[in-house]
């Protein structure tokens, strides 16, 4: 199923990817520093929403309180619970 996250509090606006299951591929950030945000798109592809949230949740961005890495942990969370946990 593909998601759509509305960010906040980022420079980055939305996040879109796929969820199958537990197993998130095909992220996408609009906005945002475009180099750095390929690369965690390309680096989580295939894992699942557990990992994600291991490696991303709670970092921060500058004296920002989340980052756009924040932002898709909180995400996949999000997709993964809307959708009865079997997506």
């Amino acid at each position: 199923m593909d998601y759509t996250y509305m960010t906040h509090g980022t420079c980055s606006v939305m996040i879109n990817f796929h969820i199958d299951g537990n197993v998130i591929t095909n992220v996408s950030f609009v906005g945002g520093c475009n180099g750095n945000l390929k690369a965690i798109s390309k680096l989580v592809d295939g894992m699942t929403v557990e990992q994600i949230e291991g490696y991303l949740r709670g970092n921060t961005c500058g004296h920002r309180p989340t980052s756009c890495a924040d932002q898709l942990a909180i995400a996949v969370r999000e997709a993964y619970e809307r959708n009865g946990k079997s997506a």
